[in-house]
Formats: C-alpha cells, sequence, structure tokens
C-alpha cells in the first residue's frame, strides 16, 4: 500500500467541508467520471453534500456508469471545498476561465487528485496528491485505505471501472503488480467485474449513422514518415453533428494504429475560433505520446496524451510541426539511450 503523505492534510480539509465540489477536466474520460463518482459515494456516506462538476456535457460513451447524468455544468456559488480529479494541468479547466468562476476554487482550500507524471499547472491548489499510478482511481484507492475510508459496494465499483478503463484492462505497460492486487481487493469487496463488462459492451453499441461516419473518417486518414505516423482531421461541423453521439476520435484512434509500420496515431479537431485539439494514441513500445502532448502545451500518458491550442495558428503548419515533433520523438526512440 502507498503511503502518502498529504494524506492527513486532505483528511482534515475534508472533514472540515460540508459542501464539496467534485471537478473534472473538459476533457472527461472514464477514469475521471469513475474517480468523481466514486469520491461522491465515499463522502456522501458521511453526509457530505457533493456536487459534481464538468465544463462540458460527459459524451454519451460514459454515460453508462450510473450517476452520470448528477454531473453539471454550473459550479455552485456556495462551497467550501474542491477537489479536481484526474488532471493537473490548468488548461484543461478552460471552461471555468471562460465563465470567470475559476477563482472561486482559488477562493477556497483546493484538493488535486492525479496520476499523471507531468508537472502540475493548477497553481491554486492548496493540497496536491499526485503520484505515478495506472488511473487516479487507483490513487483514491489507495488514500481510502490509508485513511480507513469505507468503501460502500457502489463505490468499489467505480474504483474499478476507473482501473480497468485506463489499464486497458490490465494489459498497460503502467500497469504494476499492486494494480492488480487493488483490483483483486475491489473483488473481495464485491466487484463482479463480468457485469461491470457487459455494461461497458453494451454502451459500445452505435447509432447506425456513426457506423458510416467511422467509414468515412478511416477514409481520410493519412500515413506519414514511412506509415510510423498516422494522422486523421475533423472539422467544427462534424464534431458538431456527431459528438452528442460519440467522440468521433475515439470512433478510429485504434484502427489507425493497425497499419504495420504505425507507431503513433494522431487525430486532430478544429473548432471555431481557432482551437485546435489533438488525441494522441501510441503502440506498446512507442511510448512517446506524453512527450509529444508536452511539447504543445499538453500532456497524458507515454500511451494516451493531447493537447489543446487556442492561439488561433495556422493548422497546416501546426499539423507539419507536429508531424515533424513526432517522427523526431519516434527516431529518439527507437534509438534508445
Amino acid at each position: 500500500m502507498s503511503d502518502y503523505p498529504e494524506a492527513a492534510a486532505i483528511k482534515q480539509a475534508v472533514d472540515k467541508a460540508g459542501h464539496i465540489v467534485v471537478l473534472q477536466a473538459d476533457n472527461p474520460d472514464a477514469d475521471s467520471l469513475a474517480s468523481a463518482l466514486a469520491l461522491e459515494e465515499i463522502m456522501g456516506d458521511w453526509g457530505k453534500q457533493v456536487t459534481l462538476y464538468c465544463g462540458v456535457d460527459i459524451p454519451a460513451y460514459l454515460r453508462y456508469l450510473p450517476g452520470s447524468s448528477r454531473v453539471t455544468s454550473e459550479l455552485p456559488k456556495q462551497f467550501d471545498l474542491s477537489i479536481i480529479v484526474d488532471t493537473s494541468s490548468d488548461s484543461l479547466l478552460e471552461q471555468l476561465e471562460k465563465s470567470g468562476q475559476k477563482g472561486w476554487l482559488a477562493a477556497k482550500p483546493c484538493i488535486i487528485i492525479d496520476h499523471h507524471a507531468t508537472e502540475p499547472t493548477i497553481k491554486f491548489a492548496s493540497i496536491t496528491c499526485v503520484h505515478k499510478a495506472v488511473a487516479t482511481t487507483e490513487v483514491i484507492y489507495e488514500l481510502s485505505t490509508q485513511l480507513g475510508w469505507q468503501l460502500n459496494r457502489t463505490a468499489a465499483e467505480f474504483l474499478a471501472v476507473g482501473i480497468l478503463s485506463d489499464s486497458l484492462g490490465l494489459t498497460s505497460e503502467a500497469t504494476i503488480a499492486r494494480s492488480i492486487h487493488i483490483l483483486a481487493e475491489l473483488v473481495e469487496k464485491g466487484v463482479k467485474l463480468a457485469e461491470l463488462e457487459s455494461a461497458r459492451r453494451d454502451s459500445m453499441r452505435r447509432e447506425p449513422e456513426l457506423i458510416h461516419y467511422k467509414g468515412r473518417l478511416l477514409e481520410r486518414v493519412e500515413f506519414h514518415d514511412q506509415n510510423r505516423i498516422a494522422s486523421v482531421v475533423i472539422p467544427y461541423n462534424e464534431i458538431v453533428e456527431f459528438s452528442p453521439l460519440y467522440n468521433p476520435p475515439m470512433l478510429v484512434l485504434d484502427d489507425m494504429r493497425l497499419g504495420k509500420e504505425t507507431r503513433l496515431a494522431i487525430a486532430f479537431k478544429l473548432y471555431d475560433e481557432g482551437k485546435i485539439t489533438a488525441k494522441i494514441r501510441a503502440n506498446y513500445g512507442f511510448g512517446v505520446a506524453d512527450k509529444l502532448a508536452e511539447r504543445f502545451g499538453g500532456g497524458g500518458h507515454p500511451y494516451a496524451a493531447g493537447f489543446k491550442l487556442n492561439d488561433s495558428r495556422d493548422f497546416d503548419q501546426l499539423k507539419a510541426e507536429c508531424l515533424s515533433v513526432a517522427s523526431e520523438l519516434l527516431s529518439g526512440h527507437e534509438a534508445g539511450p
């Protein structure tokens, strides 16, 4: 079991708070949502009022998780403590910045709970609990164990969902023996992995128009650098049309990595007003996704990362620069030390 030096301060802050806001970044995934829902369960059992916040709508593919409908994009005006889960990057709280509400967090005690190895850029947090792990839900489990926080069956299920998601079913390079032990301990608490997997698979069913759209996206995939890099560009009109059904990059990123020589897949999304985002996925043995994202102000894992830019730069130049950096990183990675 991990021993987190911040644990005592976190307990003190949580014990004092009556109303707690749990926040996700503007790019929610299964680990961030499961982390938020698990904390709601844990702290709700103590009689705490918990508000779940995310600046964007929860993606349709995550709405199978019970409680996802309780996530709101309205930050309450009165609360005692905020907890930011699964990110320590200030750039991923853009919607709070736009609404002028980020200062509300800075005016109250704020805790970050995250597992990414990148340097935190959220400077107003009073307590930072960032530890390398396969998922933020793993950090929450370790913290709960250290502090004696009781996990009901639902909380345990959410923690298992987050670990399974970010570890790709315990197959990612970041998975260690402790990750597997934690999942076993959650099973001992009553979690049924077959039920979780059945619910996840049901959520993967697609609207017929998405099947056709996926085919069109795959036709637009480009290969670069002797096929080592695959890319696709998603324009704003497609974001508007299809995002309510499913996040377009997630339809094709896994398929893009299936090229025989492909090491890295990048999906660019082009928004109005010059905003550009990129999701990056790397194949096993070529874990440079986080380094590529960091070069453009983003972050993430070696095999799954992303970045977001709002500086209205020319996309063709950005794409060329991104592909050049990706090629450089891959060449350096393959050459070894």
